[in-house]
């Protein structure tokens, strides 16, 4: 484990940030959600290689619950990420968005551009990484990898309570719908405005903060395995995916 330093003559960097404090409940009880076992491995160790696998990023800051720091720093000794990457575990904060801004506050000056990643979406491919951050340095303060919605989506004019019915109100056109997955990429000062201007509350989303404060957005193609491991399911299908991978491409 490197400390982040601040060099003087490195050339402009890009930096991963992964909030990785959440308790994943709807996983069911246990571990963490970023310490659950994929294959054998933590989320987080692979959402860590996903962000070290691609050329844009040479710094990957992880924020981890303040009690587990130390933790969480021997696991990332324990599993290096595949090739030279910096890593660095900074205490996180109540809420995503305090983690999140915790984190950018830890990266060195040279660091223009920023991927705020989930640590559960741990197989997001490395292409999609660095396309989100190519996107970025060719002028866009913000970026979203997002694939088209298949699913019809209907609104409802306030949630029910549970198990009861829940009156439509619209169906909007699919055609206009995108999932957002991340990497979210960010002009590092961009991203720092947004989260100082709505310093108060829980986002869960980067890119609409940077939409609250009026700049834009814009979305390149995600990628169907970078689904978020949110339930069970969800993690079957993970492993799923990580077992052809290992099948098809050694890792």
């Amino acid at each position: 484990m490197t400390d982040i330093t601040q060099p003087q003559d490195r050339p402009a960097r890009t930096a991963a940030v992964i909030p990785a404090a959440g308790r994943g409940v709807r996983l069911g009880p246990g571990l963490p959600k970023a310490m659950r076992q994929l294959g054998g491995t933590p989320m987080l160790v692979h959402a860590v290689r996903a962000m070290s696998r691609a050329h844009a990023v040479s710094l990957v800051v992880v924020v981890a619950p303040p009690a587990e720091v130390a933790t969480v720093r021997g696991l990332l000794d324990e599993y290096p990420p595949p090739r030279d990457v910096e890593l660095c575990v900074v205490p996180g904060g109540a809420t995503r968005q305090e983690s999140v801004r915790l984190g950018l506050a830890a990266l060195p000056e040279d660091v223009e551009v920023v991927l705020v990643h989930d640590a559960a979406r741990p197989l997001v491919p490395a292409d999609t990484v660095d396309a989100v951050a190519a996107a970025v340095r060719a002028g866009a303060p913000a970026v979203v990898p997002a694939l088209p919605v298949t699913d019809t989506v209907k609104q409802i004019a306030a949630p029910a309570g549970k198990g009861e019915p829940e009156p439509v109100v619209g169906t909007p056109d699919r055609s206009l719908l995108r999932a957002v997955q991340t990497p979210q990429g960010f002009d590092r000062a961009t991203l720092a405005a947004a989260h100082a201007r709505h310093a108060e509350g829980d986002a869960t989303d980067d890119a609409g903060l940077v939409e609250r404060m009026g700049a834009p957005v814009v979305l390149v193609p995600g990628h169907e395995e970078a689904f978020k491991v949110t339930r069970p399911l969800d993690l079957v299908l993970a492993e799923a995916v990580l077992a052809r991978r290992r099948l098809n491409d050694g890792f």
